[in-house]
């Protein structure tokens, strides 16, 4: 295989740092507590409920870094559409990084359909921890399901999902416990390949390939206030 030839059919394109806007996006759940609780007196609890909460990094070079927090993704885009409209970005490329998930890049799609420079880039750490989560559960054993990890990884890190996919679908069949669990996985690179880029190309030209910071001020701002001190959070509040 001609490694230069395909990592150039890669269709993920590379930005200019100088024209481009990084947005790390993220989402949490917290646990929703009760607005109005009359007479003080405790209503009585159901199924536990949770607020969805999402949180934008955006960073732009030689102009600084923000977060963006509000109750759901919708919110955050309305916020974030104001922000880049505000500080006169719209005409550079808005590049998101996300952990992959399906509703989250589609509602990004779906929001900035007028813009005509958008693109998404799947986390490197969440594409890695998904295939390992999902081998794990297809095939027989660790040292079966590291083996073919170890094959793997460097096809993703360099972009060759078609590769990658064939890699897979050429498992030996004594060797795979749940087929569906396989099949799972082939489905998911399949679907996200136009966010997977060539990450080793991506990280000699100094470019971000991790959607981390996006997670991290989502641990500052939300989790580590609600997630694990009893605390709960109401919309009004």
């Amino acid at each position: 295989m001609n490694l230069t030839k395909a990592i150039l059919r890669n269709p993920v394109p590379y930005e200019n740092p100088e024209r481009s806007t990084e947005i790390s996006i993220d989402d949490v759940n917290v646990k929703k507590q009760e607005e109005f609780r009359p007479g003080g007196i405790k209503s009585e609890r159901g199924k536990r409920k949770y607020i969805h909460n999402t949180i934008a990094h955006i960073s732009k070079a030689h102009a600084g870094k923000y977060v963006l927090n509000g109750t759901g993704t919708k919110n955050v885009l309305l916020f974030l559409t104001a922000f880049l409209f505000h500080n006169d970005l719209i005409g550079d490329r808005i590049q998101f990084f996300t952990d992959g998930h399906k509703i989250l890049n589609d509602s990004i799609f779906n929001w900035f359909s007028w813009s005509g420079n958008i693109g998404v880039i799947l986390d490197w750490y969440h594409l890695e921890k998904k295939c390992k989560e999902q081998l794990s559960l297809a095939l027989k054993g660790r040292f079966i399901r590291n083996e073919i990890l170890d094959n793997l990884k460097p096809l993703l890190w360099y972009g060759l999902i078609d590769e990658a996919v064939g890699h897979l679908e050429a498992i030996d069949k004594d060797s795979i416990k749940q087929v569906e669990k396989l099949d799972k996985l082939i489905a998911y690179l399949k679907r996200n390949k136009p966010y997977i880029p060539c990450y080793a190309v991506r990280k000699e030209l100094g470019l971000c390939n991790s959607s981390a910071i996006g997670e991290k001020m989502n641990d500052l701002v939300v989790s580590s206030r609600q997630k694990h001190n009893g605390m709960s959070w109401s919309k009004a509040g």
